[in-house]
């Protein structure tokens, strides 16, 4: 395993558990048809294989719009590490369960809290405005950067991080859902990606790998 993911074997073992369990979610969104589900599955252990052996290239540069209108990319938080969540805020659930674990995190590290950041990207730009992410983030942590951008531009950020989301119509009504991944992703103080912490990690054993991270040099 990569020196960058040793100290993240439990969380991704436990992603590819779940990857077994769900691997129609896990995919990557291309300009064809919709994949079948033996596509998808196919495309879900082939991208944990790579997450394994450290041969996918997950992450990269991008900027979006913050919750007060400016712009704001990974080069702004250089020199923290970075926990960065892709959701919405009309997810029922699993979205604010791991964003409260992410505040968790950030009450446990005390002080060392200043070196991290949490960021939120929504994946429903066009019913989560600037006023509603300052709202809804605000009601996690001050601490937290909300990030919005057009469709294509959360689509091409979300990719990078190979961030599957789809809208789904709810039966009998004009609303609609949005499936997506939910991993935690850890960036380091370069903004280059380590390795994620799967959904409904405590927010106690994120932070305890955090800390070893802002142990280690660099």
């Amino acid at each position: 395993m990569p020196a960058a993911l040793r100290g993240w074997r439990a969380p991704i073992l436990l992603a590819i558990a779940l990857a077994g369990a769900a691997g129609a979610f896990y995919y990557w969104h291309t300009p064809r048809e919709t994949p079948t589900q033996e596509e998808r599955r196919a495309e879900a252990a082939r991208f944990m294989s790579e997450l394994m052996l450290g041969k996918a290239g997950i992450g990269g540069p991008f900027t979006l719009t913050d919750q007060h209108g400016k712009a704001k990319g990974l080069a702004d938080f250089r020199g923290k590490l970075v926990l960065l969540y892709f959701g919405y805020t009309f997810c029922p659930d699993v979205c604010p369960t791991d964003l409260a674990a992410i505040a968790r995190v950030l009450e446990l590290l005390g002080p060392d809290a200043d070196k991290v950041q949490p960021v939120f990207v929504t994946l429903d730009p066009g019913r989560d405005t600037q006023e509603l992410l300052r709202n809804y983030v605000g009601n996690f942590s001050p601490r937290f950067v909300a990030l919005r951008g057009t469709e294509a531009e959360v689509r091409r950020v979300a990719n990078l991080y190979r961030v599957y989301f789809e809208k789904v119509p709810v039966p009998g009504a004009s609303a609609y859902v949005v499936d997506h991944t939910a991993f935690i992703y850890l960036v380091d103080r370069d903004g280059d990606y380590i390795g994620f912490f799967p959904p409904g990690t405590a927010g106690e054993r994120m932070a305890a790998l955090v800390r070893e991270r802002l142990a280690q040099p660099g």
